[in-house]
């Protein structure tokens, strides 16, 4: 079919195909632009479907007045993205920028997440702090009361004097060893300062006092280990319920806001599988430490044990030369 072109800058060709299509073509020489259309025609391309070259259209609303005749002389009603002043105008129009990522930061997912959620995260975070104060506190006490021990058996097994032993002893706050070993002293000079003409019972008051001695040493040994104990166990469980409210909440306002993309659940995702990861942080540290420390105390306790059966019968010699 034959092709109708004007020059200049700004020209149009058009020309109908066997189809019975026509397809206008927009040419700015000037700045290599082209833009296509194609449409519907009535008829054959003839003088008819020709226009002046639409000079004018430099500016915006000439150009789309321009346009708008070029269709109505084509018959189609083309005013679509094919116009040079629309393509223009597109060139002109600011890109859209993309949206800023979203902050997974720890403090970006407690202050967004739910309020039932915050509180569980406070309490684990509260948990935890009082986990590791524990655990420092009884790491210290542990090889502090080792120290002393191992300290305490040098001086009584190196043949000093027990009489020595326990003035050096009694003014102090003994604990462990030196503190069996003064209890049971203490005992035994109130029996013979006491003027008792008889030996009987002596024995039994000694382990007595010794026993009861040991038991609170272990009771300090072990006070607060019962608090890493509950928090390695019910710490996971903790976070657990927080991660369930959450992923509950989530779904809520997926729901209400009926989007399912990943950008919408993985906030809401990522703040409820927080209070999980807090649980577990306090949990794991509370229960490693508890049964390194309840070890500790097992074996702390054997060595009492042994010292005052030891000291028992040091005690119950002397008691039997007495008598002889």
């Amino acid at each position: 079919m034959p092709v109708k072109v004007w020059t200049g800058s700004l020209a149009q060709r058009a020309r109908e195909t066997p189809d019975g299509l026509r397809l206008r073509r927009w040419t700015d020489a000037g700045r290599g632009i082209a833009h296509e259309t194609l449409h519907h025609g009535h008829g054959s391309a003839s003088g008819s479907d020709i226009v002046p070259p639409p000079d004018a259209a430099r500016g915006a609303g000439h150009g789309a007045e321009r346009g708008a005749a070029d269709s109505r002389a084509d018959g189609a009603g083309d005013s679509g993205p094919g116009h040079p002043a629309a393509g223009r105008a597109a060139l002109r129009r600011p890109r859209r920028r993309a949206p800023a990522p979203a902050d997974f930061s720890f403090l970006s997912l407690f202050l967004q997440a739910h309020f039932v959620v915050k509180l569980v995260m406070l309490g684990l975070m509260a948990a935890s702090i009082w986990v590791w104060a524990i655990i420092i506190d009884k790491w210290m006490l542990f090889s502090r009361n080792k120290r002393e021990m191992d300290r305490f058996e040098q001086v009584f097994w190196s043949g000093q004097s027990l009489e020595d032993l326990y003035r050096t002893l009694a003014g102090r706050s003994n604990h462990g060893m030196a503190g069996i070993f003064v209890a049971a002293m203490r005992e035994w000079k109130r029996t013979y300062e006491g003027g008792a003409r008889s030996l009987a019972g002596l024995n039994q008051r000694l382990d007595k006092v010794m026993n009861v001695t040991i038991a609170r040493e272990v009771e300090r040994l072990e006070s607060r280990l019962l608090v890493l104990a509950t928090v390695g166990s019910a710490g996971p469980f903790i976070g657990l319920f927080g991660t369930v409210w959450g992923i509950m909440t989530s779904f809520q306002s997926i729901a209400a806001s009926k989007n399912t993309s990943l950008a919408v659940v993985a906030p809401g995702i990522a703040e409820a599988l927080l209070a999980t990861a807090m649980g577990l942080i306090a949990a794991i540290p509370a229960t490693i430490f508890y049964n390194k420390f309840i070890s500790q105390a097992g074996r702390q306790a054997q060595r009492l044990e042994g010292f005052a059966d030891e000291f028992s019968a040091i005690l119950s010699r002397q008691i039997d030369e007495q008598k002889g």
